[in-house]
């Protein structure tokens, strides 16, 4: 009797294993559909019109424009101003939903905080941890001791998208991605004053400067937003295919305006021009 229940536990543990299998291939398989997605969506964005690159001089106002139009994306799809520094009207509801938008997606909740993040990616970002992934032969490589089940499952999704698209991307292509990120914040932290407005044109004129020496231009921008935007949601595990489509719309009413007029803000401001 023994020997039939250790038969049948055996038998068990095979067809969990089994089960386990199919459902990582599953889950493997609905990944290489979002880099196709994600393929599809760039190959859209590169066909899209953009102004020429304009040269600028070093002291030239529009640099600060350019700043804030870093922001571009996000600001689209929250509908914010980008017409100067303050994304919204200062009225009460507005401060508060701005607050609770930046502590609910960021987890930041003043000065200190929103500084070094911003810190964190300037100077790492997801253009290091892509370059870190490049480099790992296996996902174990990154993984680091006393990680949960949900981390682990995080690095190698990560570790798979990056090795899949390693040979075309180079890490500075993420640049895009944690610039206007950065540029975002720099906007929220002025408009909460959690920094001043002159801290925040010094951080978006640093930004500007680095998107100018190594982006091509607004498309390029957008293509490297896309990229790392998928990027996250790999290792976050979230649904991506209908957000990558949102940023997407984003950098086409930036590019080419709306049919009611709005919209276009990229459109009518070059790019700064590689010195």
């Amino acid at each position: 009797q023994l020997k039939v229940i250790a038969a049948a536990l055996e038998t068990l543990a095979m067809e969990e294993e089994d089960g386990e299998d199919e459902e990582r291939e599953l889950d493997q398989a609905m990944e290489r559909e979002l880099y196709q997605v994600l393929e599809e969506k760039l190959a859209q964005l590169d066909a899209l019109p953009e102004p020429e690159p304009a040269p600028y001089a070093k002291d030239d106002p529009r640099w600060g424009r350019f700043g804030i139009l870093l922001s571009g994306i996000i600001s689209t799809l929250n509908d914010h101003e980008l017409g100067g520094m303050d994304v919204e009207e200062h009225i009460p509801v507005m401060e508060q939903q701005i607050v609770s938008l930046v502590r609910r997606s960021w987890g930041i909740n003043g000065r200190g905080e929103l500084l070094d993040t911003i810190r964190y990616l300037t100077q790492e970002g997801y253009t290091l941890r892509y370059a870190l992934y490049c480099e790992a032969d296996s996902p174990e490589e990154l993984l680091e001791e006393g990680m949960d089940e949900e981390d682990r499952a995080s690095v190698c999704r990560g570790w798979r998208f990056v090795q899949y698209f390693k040979d075309r991307y180079l890490p500075d292509f993420l640049l895009g991605w944690d610039v206007g990120r950065a540029a975002m914040l720099a906007r929220w932290g002025s408009y909460l004053g959690w920094i001043t407005p002159e801290e925040a044109q010094g951080i978006l004129w640093d930004l500007a400067q680095r998107a100018a020496q190594d982006l091509g231009g607004w498309r390029e921008f957008a293509q490297s937003y896309l990229f790392g935007g998928l990027m996250w949601k790999m290792l976050c595990n979230s649904p991506a295919a209908g957000y990558l489509g949102y940023l997407a719309d984003a950098t086409t009413s930036l590019l080419m305006g709306k049919a009611d007029g709005s919209g276009g803000q990229w459109r009518d401001f070059p790019w700064p021009a590689r010195r």
